[in-house]
């Protein structure tokens, strides 16, 4: 098994770049080789574990499907991606590579398909066996076009503190009270 490092966390930032339409050229001239990915725009980085810590890169005008290498960094702990055109389903295994994640940002893009009902599940294993799911305190995806149920599941964050869904095309079915999000 490879260790994941700064170097690994770099690979999957490039290959996200690499994946984008980036009209205003913010990662095309910033993400470069010749400088440390700890220097990149939108990029935080932990300097205790030396790994990215989280990814903002909000407002940016970026086109494309959203890469599925930045769901496998496991120390990010904010996703930020709002206010682009970003499109994409959620992948089913949205917090399974994200132990650490807190944040997820990713209103006004183009986001379709469903919420995942597996969102609740990390590195495999259902809550009930493991409660890593409970760092995610802000999980944002309004105004996109996602349909479908809200999974019930979404329940199980018992850290999650805001939450918006408004502006999709989503049913509130599965869910018996929503106010069971803030106990």
């Amino acid at each position: 098994m490879t260790a994941k490092n700064l170097t690994t966390d770099q690979i999957a930032l490039v290959q996200f770049k690499d994946q984008i339409v980036d009209p205003q050229n913010a990662l095309t001239n910033n993400w470069t080789s010749s400088s440390s990915v700890c220097e990149w725009v939108g990029v935080s980085y932990g300097v205790i574990h030396e790994r990215v810590t989280a990814l903002n890169l909000s407002n940016m005008d970026l086109t494309g499907p959203i890469p599925s290498s930045i769901f496998n960094m496991s120390s990010l702990e904010d996703i930020i991606l709002s206010n682009n055109n970003l499109s994409d389903s959620l992948p089913d295994d949205l917090c399974h590579h994200l132990p650490k994640l807190e944040t997820l940002h990713s209103t006004a893009n183009e986001l379709y398909g469903n919420i995942p009902s597996s969102i609740d599940q990390v590195h495999g294993k259902h809550p009930s066996t493991l409660d890593l799911q409970s760092n995610l305190l802000h999980f944002f995806i309004s105004d996109n076009v996602l349909v479908g149920e809200i999974p019930s599941t979404i329940c199980n964050f018992s850290s999650l503190t805001a939450i918006n869904l408004s502006k999709n095309k989503l049913a509130v079915l599965g869910i018996p009270v929503i106010s069971q999000l803030w106990k």
